[in-house]
């Protein structure tokens, strides 16, 4: 049995503005993003119009596609973790050792993968299902009351939980496998050298490199939108930024402008620096900020009611994951219960896993830089099921506070009011008070600019990445400006334009190629893992030589 493929040439520049880069890539993936704005902002109703009809397609096309394909990368999580011979392979060579310290690496694992979401999304998701979700839909359980609370939680911890992850412990692995124990180069077409061979050296890789570079940047675009919202609510909330809303108490294009020009300022500073120093250390700062947050909503939330959202919440969702996971709802075109079902599915569950893929080659691809020296095993648990308990954990304390708070009355209705970025500094404002909630909505802006920050630089230098063959160095400094500004500009445009729905909708229908891309991923890395085993059984080698960046 002849050894793996250890040689992947990608041909890059090596002179010029683009020395280094692999400029199809590169030049390519500028054209489309920049066309993207240019649109946006020339023809905002056209855009809207066309984004909006490809979208409506996708949604009523691919349902099925997205929940299969989610389900697939759980199962492949489980495989791996389970099959004794792949969980023992390291990724790297026999003497690698982890970067990163455990508490590092969960901080920075967490702080890109979904810390965002979690302050906009664990007040306001469980809810918005607390008052509407399938058992309410169906007539099961009436919404708004005691009985829907745990409906509410296994359908938060449905979209937050193993799939999520299990998409980006999918991609992460892929590129670790190849990068660290092939020597591949790490971007995303050598994840599929097993199905492809040498022939991701020419323009099948270059397709699948640019479908990775525009999934990730509408991907964190669409993170981005729902944190600008929620930095102008919460500076508008400590009395510095009440000029930044509309009458509508939501962002206005002047406040959508200074908080996108603050977030990727600040983002590509950190981004100049490297992973190991900027990322690094804001990644700690805001695990720290989010262990105080969820320290108090623990102690001073409403501790009980957070404990049986949590374990019960957990126990609905694990026995009822499967149902869940492969449960699609067909509309009939009356307007009744199955279209309800249907829509509720693809406003909701379709929506998360259109999202989740196009995050997946940056938080794949980050995932992978940072877990250099971990078995497979390792890196399946600690991708999987850390992050998505504290997830659960976020969700539970925090959520069921505000449930809490407005079942017993105490809230009067204003956490339900509040808009959906608002929520959080709404529930912490009544439980503290004037003076306190001011200083606790300070704590929650500094926690949510330095989870920004995070994704948004995160994001920059993945992409550069890419776009330089899987080159790491730090010999990127003015494309890191570039897609510093570049991301800028497309989440600044679509709100503009159209709000979170223009961004939404430009997610969903880039992610839609990756998600195929994805499914190869897996599939390839089945297959290198089993001939792995045959080459060692044989006495082949399985991994590259670092002196020769050969097989040995």
């Amino acid at each position: 049995m002849q050894p793996p493929l250890t040689d992947l040439p990608i041909k890059t520049a090596d002179k010029g503005f683009y020395s280094g880069f692999n400029v199809d890539v590169t030049v390519t993936s500028k054209l489309v993003v920049g066309a993207l704005v240019i649109w946006a902002v020339a023809f905002p109703e056209q855009a809207g119009s066309v984004l909006s009809g490809f979208n409506t397609f996708i949604l009523a096309n691919f349902g099925l596609w997205y929940i299969y394909v989610m389900a697939s990368f759980v199962l492949v999580c489980l495989v791996l973790a389970l099959w004794p011979a792949a969980g023992r392979l390291k990724l790297g060579l026999p003497d690698d050792v982890p970067e990163f310290s455990n508490f590092s690496w969960f901080s920075m694992m967490f702080g890109a993968g979904i810390g965002v979401g979690m302050l906009t999304w664990a007040v306001a998701e469980p809810i918005y299902h607390f008052r509407n979700n399938p058992e309410v839909i169906q007539g099961a359980v009436e919404g708004g009351t005691a009985e829907n609370f745990i409906n509410a939680y296994q359908w938060s911890y449905l979209h937050w939980g193993f799939s999520a992850w299990a998409s980006y412990a999918i991609a992460g692995l892929s590129l670790a496998y190849f990068a660290y124990r092939r020597g591949l180069p790490l971007t995303i077409r050598s994840s599929l050298t097993p199905l492809f061979g040498k022939a991701l050296s020419g323009p099948l890789g270059t397709v699948i490199d640019i479908v990775a570079v525009i999934a990730t940047i509408l991907g964190v675009a669409q993170t981005l939108g729902f944190g600008v919202e929620q930095f102008v609510a919460g500076m508008s909330r400590i009395g510095i930024g009440e000029w930044l809303m509309n009458d509508e108490g939501t962002a206005s294009s002047l406040g959508i402008i200074v908080a996108i020009v603050i977030i990727m300022g600040a983002s590509t500073l950190s981004a100049l620096s490297g992973v190991g120093k900027g990322i690094k250390w804001l990644s700690n700062i805001n695990m720290g900020l989010s262990i105080f947050l969820l320290g108090f909503l623990m102690l001073f939330g409403s501790t009980w009611f957070g404990v049986q959202a949590l374990f019960v919440g957990m126990w609905e969702y694990i026995i009822n994951l499967p149902s869940m996971m492969f449960t699609v709802y067909s509309g009939d075109g009356t307007g009744g219960v199955a279209d309800k079902l249907e829509g509720w599915q693809g406003a909701w569950s379709v929506f998360y896993w259109a999202w989740w893929v196009a995050f997946a080659p940056f938080v794949g691809l980050f995932l992978a830089r940072i877990s250099r020296g971990r078995t497979i095993r390792e890196f399946v648990l600690g991708a999987l099921i850390v992050p998505a308990i504290m997830c659960f954990v976020w969700f539970s304390f925090a959520g069921g506070t505000a449930i809490d708070m407005e079942l017993n009355g105490s809230a009067g209705g204003a956490i339900f009011g509040a808009s959906d970025g608002d929520k959080i500094f709404a529930m912490t404002g009544l439980m503290l008070g004037e003076v306190l909630g001011w200083g606790m909505a300070v704590i929650i802006v500094v926690l949510l600019m330095t989870y920004l920050v995070t994704s948004a630089d995160s994001a920059v230098l993945i992409v550069n990445t890419i776009n330089a063959a899987g080159d790491e160095g730090p010999k990127a400094r003015p494309h890191i400006l570039f897609w510093g500004a570049a991301l800028g500009a497309v989440v600044a445009a679509l709100l503009l334009v159209g709000g979170l729905t223009a961004i939404q909708t430009a997610m969903v229908i880039g992610a839609l190629p990756f998600s195929l891309v994805m499914v190869l991923m897996w599939i390839a890395l089945i297959k290198a893992i089993y001939n792995d085993g045959r080459r060692e059984a044989a006495g082949v080698t399985t991994t590259f030589d670092p002196d020769t960046s050969e097989s040995q």
